[in-house]
């Protein structure tokens, strides 16, 4: 099963609070994270008023740039908090889901 963000809605201080598809809602700050990325995608998000003008364009969050997150990388952040998206995420656990 695809997961998918269903809702997203900006908190401030580049946090967003996220629904999923699979009844997980979570508050999830990216701030680390587009700081700590030195891809070009991510500079533009670095400036807060960019940064808040997201929409949800297949199943993920999305600027203008096309800048995004995976679903899968999202909901493996931390609540309230992030980590670098360079991170290996093969060590985390990743929720499961029943068909």
């Amino acid at each position: 099963m695809i997961l998918n963000v269903t809702n997203a809605e900006y908190a401030g201080e580049y946090k967003i609070f996220l629904a999923f598809d699979n009844g997980v809602s979570k508050l999830v700050d990216l701030r680390e994270t587009i700081f700590n990325d030195h891809r070009k995608i991510f500079l533009p998000l670095r400036n807060e008023e960019y940064f808040k003008n997201f929409s949800i364009k297949f199943n993920t969050i999305t600027w203008e740039n096309e800048a995004d997150f995976s679903p899968e990388f999202l909901i493996s952040l931390p609540e309230g908090n992030s980590t670098s998206c360079v991170e290996d995420l093969s060590e985390k656990k990743m929720p499961r889901v029943l068909l």
